[in-house]
């Protein structure tokens, strides 16, 4: 095995401010390709250059990387990040499964210590705090007591992580989103390693939403927490070299278009282009006219077109950003010349780009006002159309764009009185108005837009209906000191807007309880109402199980529909209330602010000093973190009694020789299911149905209902997620007469809760499979979505695609995830779920090949071809293993 690195001939010295560092200078190549390739790809070329090592990283991989342009998705590369970036809800069960594997590696007789982040590794605690409390003064001070009193175990648990672990660093609550701290104060845009070493930053995130970095020129990307802690541990990730998609921009945004209804602009194109597995990197001058907030905006919502990436290489707006976030002169100094020695430099006003797979072009000037909705992210609706738009969803079909009503259940009204006053709402009435989310929040220019807005809505006498659930939780304290600076947070106070958390809240479904009166009438009536969210999710059901319909806008929208107070309104025709200042009509467009009134208060009142004053007290924590009392030591001493923190199954039985696996033969259906089943669906992350098997368990363990919290914040203890997998009230499964989480027990024609039908599966012996559409495991990252199914003894997904990240975690997880053919489906090939069937896979690993033909068989005669997606070798490795950590594990033992 040779461990010398061949490339160390193209080593280089870069000086600056009386420092010398090096790199690994790729012009020394002396490779014509190298000019030709996406700024994308070169970051992949420095990274095989820098860790070859003909053992983990060959000079194939570098000539492979060279040659993209031929071998673009034809190939496997390794890659190893810089760095690995968590958020609590995935950051838990990583720490968790890494305490398992101390424990297992003892018991196996090797070093527990071994088991240690080998790259340095970021965790902010963002998605543990709800609106509980809103539109009082005190509602962050509320909601943080609360959040703590329900997290105390899991923060324990995490605090004791930080100091258990290497290289582990943990942003305690009411730090910020993680995507937006480390936009602002956690990306390196250049690494400084051992020996004063270069190199570029790159990230992988267990949250789909890491690609937001991408709007700083950092490569990163979302990758399951299976996946990521693989990566924490030194193992190189596997990766098809990927196609890119250049997109170029032309012309500049219209005064009343904003960064968000751009990224709902490309969204939706992109979908329609169909990118997934694909990167796409903007270029053209039009970009040079975005702000790196506008780009990260963009980035943010890769997973929602579907790319692995949406990469924006770094320019001189990138440096400058840098500069006006605090970032140390030092470090822009060698950040610039670093990127311009290493040709990573981008001028966006150049003629010339890189070669791309394919090219696509949109003229900004052409971006109008927009939302998305009412069921997907990509379902872009311009904002003059919207009125006409829920109106057509109402009675069209059900499906992602209709409810289904008649016209007698669309007449329907629901009357209900809210502190001594009475209301009446219908359809499309708006319940929740959240100014969430680090797509948004991120972004001074929509923020302040939406301050001013409330500004002049506050001068006219403007109210919002008491009844409507408002919130702003942003992603760090900067917005709050710009807020206060400009003097805007009081006329969103006014509003209802007041600060209610830092964290993902609303955007991941963690918006709290609506007023009681208010969420009986909707139940009552059964109302399609309307939530109105600066997110970037909107699957139905997400954000609260009683709003059917959720729009994504821009924080100005937010506040314009609060006002409003319904989404069946046009802004053109109709005004929002009546001036009490001049007794006239007031329109949207009257208390629009102008472009350049939010340019004069984003250079007025954003300051780098505030990114420095927030973060230079990131690493104290707050005095309820630093009061934490917690265990000490290698291995943790796990409390059977807890209900947040468990020690998993995963490697309680690992030997340290591997089985064969065994063939899957007469293996029953435990769901069947349709297009778009999102990691919501397979793993939800909101709150514990109080009817749940969750329930149950959590009751049985002496958990009060209002303590249950979300399935989210358990995700530590594997018996709470394996009885909340497909536990979405929102699951539309074939085998069961009605939308929820049930399912038919196919041996006796039993209808039961899904988690209680597999567990009957299971102690009888039965193996499990699940039908489903198109797009399976869409949605956020979330590695319970692989974990819940293996735990629930589901051995193989046909599907007729899948997500990227939701393929690999299954893989992660080793379970099979087949592929119908072109043109085929479980309905055309006439299958109910209620068949048994045999996966025709060697058991033999050696035998198997990726993308190779697997046959299925059924009981009732049928048989069909599918095609098996292990898409690189060491996937079938990793199904060989029963999954990626044991591999890892038993590669560590040796």
């Amino acid at each position: 095995m040779t461990t010398n690195n061949p490339f160390d001939k193209v080593k280089d010295e870069l000086k600056s401010q009386d420092q010398t560092y090096n790199f690994y200078n790729l012009s020394k190549l002396q490779d014509p390709r190298i000019e030709k390739l996406p700024y994308s790809i070169r970051i992949l070329l420095e990274s095989a250059v820098r860790n070859c090592d003909n053992f983990e990283v060959h000079e194939k991989d570098v000539e492979n990387i060279l040659n993209w342009e031929n071998t673009a998705n034809k190939v496997e590369i390794p890659f190893k990040p810089a760095r690995v970036l968590l958020q609590d809800f995935t950051g838990v069960p990583a720490v968790v499964d890494l305490a398992a594997m101390r424990d297992a590696m003892k018991r196996l007789g090797g070093d527990p210590a071994k088991i240690n982040p080998l790259v340095p590794v970021d965790l902010v605690i963002d998605h543990s705090v709800q609106v509980d409390v809103s539109r009082t003064v005190d509602a962050l001070e509320q909601n943080q007591k609360i959040e703590f009193h329900r997290n105390h175990e899991r923060f324990s648990f995490l605090k004791w992580g930080a100091q258990a672990f290497d290289g582990l660093f943990i942003a305690p609550p009411g730090s910020g989103i993680v995507h937006q701290v480390n936009l602002e104060y956690i990306a390196r845009e250049v690494m400084n390693g051992t020996g004063n070493l270069l190199y570029p930053d790159s990230v992988v995130g267990t949250d789909s939403h890491t690609t937001m970095i991408n709007g700083l020129g950092v490569c990163g990307w979302g990758v399951g927490g299976i996946e990521a802690e693989a990566v924490m541990l030194g193992q190189p990730m596997s990766m098809v070299l990927p196609e890119v998609v250049g997109y170029k921009f032309v012309g500049k945004l219209p005064d009343i278009a904003t960064a968000t209804d751009l990224v709902l602009t490309v969204t939706n194109e992109l979908r329609k282009k169909g990118v997934v597995g694909k990167f796409v990197e903007f270029y053209g001058e039009g970009v040079s006219t975005l702000s790196v907030q506008d780009r990260a905006t963009i980035s943010n919502m890769a997973p929602e077109y579907g790319a692995t990436m949406g990469f924006f290489p770094a320019d001189e707006n990138t440096i400058d950003y840098l500069a006006s976030t605090g970032r140390s002169n030092t470090k822009i100094e060698y950040i610039k010349k670093y990127l311009s020695s290493q040709g990573l430099m981008c001028n966006y006003k150049s003629g010339s780009h890189p070669v791309f797979t394919t090219t696509m072009e949109l003229d900004l000037s052409t971006v109008v006002p927009s939302l998305s909705g009412p069921k997907r992210p990509h379902d872009r609706i311009s904002l003059n159309s919207m009125k006409q738009d829920f109106n057509s969803c109402l009675s069209s079909p059900v499906g992602f764009k209709g409810f289904g009503l008649t016209g007698e259940q669309i007449q329907k009204k629901a009357t209900f009185t809210f502190k001594g006053k009475q209301y009446t709402i219908g359809h499309g009435a708006v319940t929740i108005a959240a100014i969430t989310s680090c797509t948004n929040t991120s972004n001074p220019s929509v923020m302040l837009g939406a301050g001013l807005l409330a500004k002049n809505a506050v001068e006219h006498g403007l109210e919002v209906a008491p009844y409507i659930k408002t919130s702003l939780s942003p992603g760090s304290g900067v917005v709050t000191e710009y807020f206060a600076h400009s003097g805007l947070q009081e006329p969103l106070n006014k509003l209802g807007f007041d600060l209610t958390g830092y964290g993902c809240m609303t955007c991941i479904g963690n918006s709290g309880e609506l007023a009681e009166p208010l969420a009986e009438a909707i139940t009552k009536e059964d109302l399609v109402v309307a939530g109105v969210l600066s997110g970037n999710r909107n699957f139905e059901g997400r954000i609260h199980p009683l709003l059917r319909a959720n729009y994504l806008a821009s924080p100005p929208l937010v506040v314009a529909y609060a006002l409003a107070g319904t989404v069946d309104f046009d802004f053109e025709t109709t005004p929002l209330g009546v001036s009490k200042k001049t007794g006239q009509p007031v329109f949207l467009r009257d208390i629009w602010p102008s472009k350049d009134l939010v340019q004069q208060t984003i250079k007025s009142s954003v300051l780098p000093d505030m990114y420095e004053k927030v973060y230079s007290n990131v690493n104290d924590g707050n005095k309820s973190w630093n009061e934490l009392k917690v265990p000490t030591g290698l291995l943790y001493p796990w409390d059977e009694k807890s209900t947040y923190i468990h020690n998993p199954p995963f490697f309680k039985t690992m030997e340290l020789t591997v089985s064969k696996r065994p063939a899957i033969t007469n293996a029953y259906c435990l769901l069947n299911l349709g297009d778009s089943i999102t990691t919501d669906h397979i793993s939800p992350a909101g709150n514990i149905n109080r009817k749940s098997s969750a329930a149950r368990y959590l009751e049985s363990k002496g958990v009060k209902p209002e303590d249950f919290n979300t399935y989210g914040s358990r995700r530590g203890n594997d018996e709470i997620m394996v009885r909340g997998t497909f536990a979405n009230t929102r699951i539309l499964n074939k085998l069961a007469p009605a939308v929820g989480p049930q399912t038919t027990y196919v041996p006796t024609g039993e209808l039961m809760f899904i988690s209680d039908a597999a567990e009957k599966y299971q102690s009888e012996g039965h193996q499990l499979i699940v039908l489903a559409g198109s797009d399976y495991g869409s949605g956020s990252s979330r590695d319970w979505a692989a974990k819940g199914p293996y735990l629930q003894g589901i051995k193989c997904v046909i599907a007729i695609s899948f997500e990227r990240i939701h393929r690999s975690n299954l893989v992660g997880m080793g379970i099979i995830p087949l592929q119908f053919q072109p043109g085929q489906n479980a309905s055309t090939l006439g299958l109910t779920g209620k068949e048994q069937f045999n996966i025709e896979l060697p058991t033999d690993k050696s035998l198997i090949k990726t993308g190779q033909t697997v046959k299925v068989t059924t009981n009732c005669g049928k048989s069909f071809e599918t095609i098996l997606r292990f898409d690189t070798p060491i996937e079938v490795e990793y199904w060989a293993n029963n999954g990626i950590l044991s591999y890892v594990l038993r590669k560590l033992l040796h």
